[in-house]
């Protein structure tokens, strides 16, 4: 039933790139494991070995405090509608802040997403896919725009106060880096 694979084929592309979500997990080396959804237009594959997404502004910033630790990351996308798949990427990943370089260099793959807070890139080591059997059907209706009106209404000004006030300590008191200086 499950596979494994050293890079992104082009079948396992396809899937990714059809999927309107997607899931992340990190962990430091203590505290809370983290697991977050997450859509939107967000996710890119730049190589059979390398890809990006963009991290929107949220309530917390638990992946960014976690890569500062451990640079682990799980990617999880599964199937919700037609064939049943769950694919999984593993990996390593490294955080890009609108002040770094590589922001700068990458941020032109994604299209422009008010509240944009970091765009997070991952090596892939490897790709497992499982049956995805017990996965249920469900449809995919629209975006949510809620967190692109919050961040318009915001301004920019406004987005980087939520920053400081709410993401630069991760749940488990963790700095996130997100406003330090390069």
């Amino acid at each position: 039933m499950g596979k494994h694979f050293k890079v992104i084929n082009d079948n396992l592309k396809h899937f990714i790139e059809a999927q309107p979500m997607f899931f992340v997990a990190t962990a430091g080396a203590t505290g809370c494991v983290n697991l977050s959804p997450k859509g939107m237009d967000s996710f890119r594959i730049l190589t059979e070995k390398r890809v990006v997404w963009l991290n929107l502004t949220g309530s917390g910033n638990e992946t960014a405090a976690h890569l500062l630790e451990n640079s682990r990351m799980t990617i999880m996308f599964c199937a919700f509608d037609e064939k049943p798949l769950i694919l999984r990427l593993y990996g390593q990943a490294k955080i890009h802040h609108p002040r770094d370089q590589a922001w700068a260099d990458l941020i032109s793959v994604f299209p422009e997403i008010p509240g944009a807070r970091q765009i997070i890139e991952m090596e892939i080591d490897s790709v497992g896919t499982s049956c995805g059997w017990a996965v249920p059907f469900m449809a995919f209706q629209e975006e949510r725009t809620q967190l692109e009106e919050w961040a318009v209404k915001q301004g920019e000004a406004g987005v980087e106060q939520y920053w400081k006030d709410k993401n630069q300590l991760s749940i488990d008191n963790k700095p996130t880096g997100i406003l330090e200086s390069s």
